[in-house]
């Protein structure tokens, strides 16, 4: 396989056609989205679409960053994959937008997070209370939307929809109970991972062929690129977490690091052997038996960044995101659809494989 990085050199044209597909994707599906969050009472409303990115604190209309939109153009190529139009995804894409969505404004909440998409999140401008319960809401109308287009095939979807936010939820324990040791296995990491982000985007990648009446094997290989997608997407991340810059992320400096969270590069560095790996295993143990790590310094993180680094947690976590994006492309080899759709999904796996870190 052709590495990230000579992808990225040599197909600047893929990436300009991915670009297109996602903001497809958030053309098509943001009308049906803004509509479904007008449904919720106020002060919901409000606070919603000001997690969304389409009003300000104040309430005054923002051309705010509402994310990548990869859920949703994942949504609408799987109904061309399945031979039907793009539209009739979308009730899939609005669905699946709406329970990431609900994760994020509680996992900002639970992880402490100030910062997403360069701006203060919900809970610090609205209150714990209000990103909870707006959580709660978009959770409840992700199924409203799909179980109102009335079709079997919009059950079954619902169905898939429903099974992989309780994998989401479950990841999210996962994540939480992982701070709080000082070991976790490289295959409890990707098993967390797999649940909190995989899940999600296996749904995404298979919602709206199911929507167009796809079976079952095929929406199963479907939902097997994405969740492997979701697995090199989360390991990218992982790395965005630790060395990624504050105007890429819209994070903190260190940020995984401030939330001691077990990501992979930090799983995997402890799992290897030598000085570094010794060394960065008796900080973390010190580390969980200090509640104020918060109060740590920058070149103290930095001291952790490193030791992670040099223990080879860095480029194991960036060679996992390959071997994910390898798996995922694997899942479509069998599956008959649309030539176009099929180079579609290979290039948006790239595009996130290869995303700037």
């Amino acid at each position: 396989m052709t590495p990230a990085h000579e992808q990225q050199v040599a197909a600047p044209e893929a990436r300009d056609g991915v670009t297109a597909l996602l903001e497809r994707g958030r053309t098509m599906s943001t009308p049906v989205l803004r509509a479904a969050v007008d449904r919720l009472a106020p002060p919901m409303n409000t606070v919603a679409a000001y997690h969304f990115g389409w009003i300000d604190a104040t309430g005054r209309p923002t051309d705010g960053d509402s994310g990548k939109a990869v859920r949703p153009a994942l949504a609408l190529m799987s109904a061309e994959a399945a031979g039907a139009a793009p539209e009739v995804g979308i009730p899939g894409a609005v669905a699946v937008e709406l329970v990431h969505n609900f994760s994020l404004l509680h996992d900002d909440l639970m992880d402490g997070d100030e910062q997403r998409r360069h701006r203060d999140t919900v809970w610090k401008v609205h209150g714990p209370a209000q990103a909870i319960l707006v959580g709660d809401a978009l959770f409840a109308l992700a199924n409203e939307i799909l179980l109102e287009v009335g079709t079997t095939d919009a059950r079954r979807a619902t169905k898939r929809l429903t099974t992989a936010t309780r994998k989401l939820i479950d990841g999210q324990a996962q994540d939480i109970s992982f701070e709080h040791r000082e070991r976790v296995t490289v295959e409890e990491c990707l098993e967390m991972e797999g649940n909190k982000t995989g899940a999600l985007l296996a749904c995404a990648s298979s919602i709206g062929a199911v929507l167009g009446g796809a079976d079952d094997a095929t929406a199963d290989a479907l939902e097997a690129y994405g969740y492997h997608l979701g697995l090199a997407f989360q390991a990218v991340d992982d790395l965005l977490g630790i060395w990624g810059e504050p105007a890429v992320t819209g994070k903190q400096t260190w940020s995984d690091l401030r939330q001691r969270k077990k990501s992979l590069p930090v799983v995997a560095a402890l799992a290897a052997k030598g000085a570094a790996a010794e060394r960065l295993a008796e900080l973390l143990a010190a580390d969980a038996k200090n509640p104020e790590i918060g109060d740590f310094s920058e070149e103290e993180f930095a001291d952790r960044a490193a030791l992670i680094e040099e223990a080879g947690g860095r480029e194991w976590t960036s060679q996992e995101a390959r071997r994910q994006h390898a798996t995922a492309l694997d899942a479509l080899r069998g599956v008959a659809m649309p030539e176009e759709t099929r180079q579609n999904l290979f290039a948006l796996a790239d595009f996130v494989v290869v995303r700037e870190r």
